[in-house]
Order: C-alpha cells, then sequence, then structure tokens
C-alpha cells in the first residue's frame, strides 16, 4: 500500500472539490437522466486517470469510494421504511380481498413467465457461442488460484442455505419479530409479508377505525417520496464515486481478456432480454419503447450505478408512477414484490454461468439437465437477495444441481462486478414491465404526471 504524502491528500482533495464544483454548474439545467450519465462519464474519467499514478487508486479509495458509499447506504436506508408505506398503503387500497388476490396471482404469474424466458435465452447463446471452449487449461487455472478464497466463502454461504429442509423458504418467510427482520435489506420478503399481512388487516377491520392508520400510511409514504427526491439531488456525484472506484480496483486486463466471450453472451442475452421487455410493453399496453425506455432510464442508470434493486427501488417507484402512467395502487404493489422475486437478469446471468464453467471444465450438458438449469435458476431467483452479488450465491445452488464443479465459480470472479451492474439493469426493466402489463390489466394505467421532456427533478412540490 502507497502512503499519501499531505501534499497530494490536498492536492488531490482539492481538485477533487473544484471538479464537484464546475460539474454543478454545468449539470444546473440538465435533465436528471442525462445528470446521471455525465456524472458516470466523469467517474470513469476520474478512475482512468487516477489509474496513472502510483498513489491514484489509494486516493481514491480514502478520498471518493466513501461518497459512493455513503450514497448506496442513503437508498439503503429507505428500501425497508419505502416497502412498508407502499404496500400497506397499496393493499389497503384495494378494499377487496378478492382485487388483491387477482393482483397478485397475475404479478407472481408474469414474473415466472419473464424469468423463464430470460433463463431461455441464456441457455440457447451459451450453447451457440460456446464460451467456455476459448479458455486454456493455463488461464482456468490462474483465474482459479486469483479468485480461490471468494469463491470459497460464497461456497460456505450458499451450503448453509443447501443444507436447509425442503420448507426452509416458507418458514424463512414468516418473521418471528418484525423490527429485526426490518433491520435487514436481506429480509425484504419477511418485510413484504408484514407489509401484505398488515394490508389485509386494515381492509378487514371497520372503516371508522381503520381511516386514522391510512392517513398516517399515506403521510408517510408522503414523507418517503420527499427523501427519495433529496438522496436523488446526490445521485450523479454519487454514481460518480461508485465508478470511479470500479475503475481503480478492476483486475488486470489479462484476465478479462480470457473471459470476453463469456462477458459478450451474457451481455447479448441481456440485451435480447430488454428488447423483449420493450415487445411485451408495445403489445400489450401500445406504449412506444422510446416512451417506455425514457421513463425507466433514470432508474436503469442507477441501477446500474448501485448493482442492486433494493437500493434503486425508491427510483423505480417514482419513475413507474410519475413517468410511465401506473397507478400507485399497482407500482407500490409490484415493485416492492418484484425487487425481491424477479431476478430475470440474474437468472439469465446463472443460466450462461452454469454452461459456461462445463464448458470450461470439458463437460457436455445434456437436454434435461439444461432444463433443470431453467426450473433451478428460476426458483432460485425468487430466493435472491436484492443486493449486489447475491446472484452468486445462488449460482452455487443452479451449479450443484446440474453437477458442475463449484470450484468454477473462481472462474467468473473477475468479471462479475460489471455484469452485475448490467444485469441489475435487466431486473429493475423487468419490474417496470411487469407493472405496467398489471396495471394495464386491471385498468389502472393512464397518463404520466410527469413529462419526460419538461423533466426537471424532483417531481413533487
Amino acid at each position: 500500500m502507497i502512503e499519501l504524502t499531505s501534499l497530494q491528500n490536498v492536492l488531490f482533495v482539492g481538485g477533487f472539490i473544484i471538479l464537484i464544483v464546475v460539474m454543478a454548474k454545468i449539470m444546473k439545467n440538465m435533465a436528471l437522466h442525462w445528470q446521471i450519465l455525465f456524472g458516470m462519464a466523469v467517474g470513469v474519467g476520474v478512475g482512468i486517470l487516477a489509474s496513472n499514478f502510483d498513489w491514484g487508486a489509494e486516493a481514491v479509495k480514502d478520498w471518493i469510494k466513501p461518497f459512493g458509499t455513503i450514497f448506496i447506504n442513503s437508498l439503503k436506508l429507505i428500501a425497508v421504511p419505502l416497502i412498508l408505506a407502499s404496500l400497506i398503503k397499496g393493499v389497503s387500497d384495494l378494499k377487496d380481498i378478492a382485487k388483491l388476490s387477482r393482483m397478485g396471482g397475475r404479478t407472481i404469474g408474469i414474473y415466472i413467465f419473464t424469468t423463464i424466458i430470460a433463463v431461455t435465452i441464456g441457455l440457447v447463446l451459451v450453447n451457440i457461442i460456446k464460451p467456455g471452449k476459448s479458455i486454456t487449461a493455463e488461464t482456468r487455472q490462474e483465474l482459479v488460484e486469483s479468485y480461490r478464497g471468494d469463491a470459497a466463502n460464497v461456497k460456505n454461504v450458499a451450503d448453509s442455505q443447501k443444507n436447509s429442509g425442503p420448507l426452509q423458504a416458507l418458514v424463512d418467510l414468516v418473521p418471528d419479530n418484525i423490527v429485526g427482520a426490518s433491520s435487514s435489506n436481506g429480509n425484504m420478503l419477511q418485510v413484504i409479508f408484514f407489509a401484505i399481512f398488515f394490508g389485509i388487516g386494515l381492509i378487514l377491520i371497520p372503516e371508522n377505525k381503520a381511516t386514522p392508520v391510512k392517513k398516517f400510511f399515506d403521510g408517510f409514504n408522503e414523507v418517503i417520496l420527499k427523501m427519495i427526491d433529496l438522496i436523488m439531488l446526490a445521485a450523479p456525484y454519487g454514481v460518480l464515486a461508485l465508478l470511479a472506484a470500479l475503475v481503480v480496483e478492476s483486475p488486470s486486463l489479462d484476465l478479462f481478456k480470457a473471459l470476453g466471450w463469456y462477458s459478450v453472451t451474457v451481455l447479448a442475452g441481456l440485451i435480447l432480454m430488454v428488447v423483449v421487455y420493450n415487445l411485451i410493453v408495445f403489445g400489450y399496453t401500445r406504449k412506444k419503447p422510446s416512451f417506455f425506455m425514457k421513463g425507466i432510464s433514470p432508474a436503469q442508470l442507477l441501477a446500474f450505478s448501485t448493482s442492486s434493486s433494493a437500493a434503486t427501488l425508491p427510483v423505480t417507484m417514482e419513475r413507474v408512477h410519475e413517468h410511465l402512467g401506473v397507478d400507485e395502487e399497482v407500482s407500490s404493489f409490484v415493485l416492492p414484490i418484484g425487487a425481491t422475486i424477479n431476478m430475470d437478469g440474474t437468472s439469465l446471468y446463472q443460466a450462461v454461468a452454469a454452461v459456461f464453467i462445463a464448458q470450461a471444465f470439458g463437460m457436455d450438458l445434456d437436454f434435461m439437465t439444461q432444463l433443470g438449469i431453467i426450473a433451478t435458476a428460476t426458483l432460485a431467483s425468487i430466493g435472491s437477495a436484492a443486493v449486489p452479488g447475491a446472484g452468486m450465491v445462488m449460482l452455487v445452488i443452479v451449479l450443484a444441481q446440474a453437477g458442475i464443479p463449484e470450484a468454477g465459480l473462481a472462474l467468473i470472479f473477475a468479471v462479475d462486478r460489471p455484469l452485475d451492474m448490467c444485469r441489475t439493469v435487466v431486473n429493475v426493466t423487468g419490474d417496470a414491465t411487469v407493472s405496467m402489463v398489471v396495471a394495464k390489466s386491471i385498468g389502472k394505467l393512464g397518463e404520466p404526471k410527469v413529462k419526460d421532456w419538461d423533466d426537471n427533478y424532483p417531481p413533487h412540490s
């Protein structure tokens, strides 16, 4: 580790402050998605520039990366309160258990359908491109040695999950303490269970007794939305810090070359999945792809920067409601569930990674084994936490089901972080797609409250 001198610290911090001031002036009249893109570009530039100095990487880690961590933490901070407020409000507003059942059935059914499509696309591409065939034995050994420790940690976490009973997932769904469950974003399903249960209770009690509680959660929801507005003012600077840190912490170029075809396969599948979403939106809601992509783009950019569906959820909810015209009754119900159980990008990646590792080890997977990958990846995505890197843990379960060596996890660690960013974009886009389809199916899809060509943020008064 290179120690920074006092002068280097002063020069670096001073230059960074000047950069932030200049950015603020340039972005003053930009729309949110352009601000985020600008912040991402500047972050990559800062990372590349810092990498040219012996002390640059350490300076970025010490003085810039913490601001990215603070930004992600601030988004995660409101994830649980947002889910509680929005789901309780959304469920109680339905005023009818039958209506809740219909919406819930359609939501989960469509989520499973899109996940199966994603896994199938991944398997088709990886069998056509065959990226694992390009890895030499020497490169394979180098990758295994470099990331053996990371692979072992992931395997230990996955083993603890595999050793649980067949109904453990059902047991884990019901918390024994809602305060304890709310203390971790990894317990999102438990929080969602409580929120839906609480909302159902509000529907079933007399209206005069339910009204004060509903008003409280309506106001609580508005406060959370205002907090989102305030946090998003810092989004360009947060993504700058995240991208700068990612660049200086990236593995060596030689490792990336060895995994180039694997990355191309995953990215091609993710792009095809976004095309599928646009076809679904246009085919069912008659909304143009340009309208859909422009409306959800800030959430996609944030998903790319944070690699977390949970951290992006507040922005996804606001964009879908304000800019895509989905009624709050639908968005507040569909999106929190989607951020937890709908991981299309993660499922696609798991399918590609499993076959890629098998190819790298010279294994040929038969048709039935690959069908098993589809089923396992679909089910694993439901239990995957909406946080960075969770897909890697669930991949161990997919590998075990297919009989693929789990040591192969080390082969893909080098490029997992950038691919995690890309697949989170697909996860978020899938959530938005399903919310529009569900809203259209029950007559709750209208005109957006905010036109994107007049996109001045924040939209709330």
